[in-house]
């Protein structure tokens, strides 16, 4: 099983659809089994979500310190 930091960093190709067969089962069996990531996959489509339907306003404060948060473990 890949490690959670694999599973982050192989997150938005894995929500574009841009990965292949092993890597796409590699990332679905590590969010079956890890609510950590579970977390990050759900910041993700919330993210997404948003930034696509409003192209407008200011990201909300939560959003935003999560996105950093995130962008700090990749690094």
């Amino acid at each position: 099983m890949i490690t959670c930091s694999e599973a982050v960093r192989r997150l938005w190709e894995y929500l574009d659809a841009m990965v292949d067969e092993a890597d796409r089962e590699a990332v679905e069996e590590h969010l079956s089994l890890c609510r950590r990531c579970c977390g990050e996959l759900e910041f993700a489509v919330e993210l997404r979500r948003r930034l696509l339907g409003s192209g407008r306003g200011d990201i909300p404060a939560d959003v935003l310190r999560r996105l950093n948060q995130t962008l700090e473990e990749l690094s």
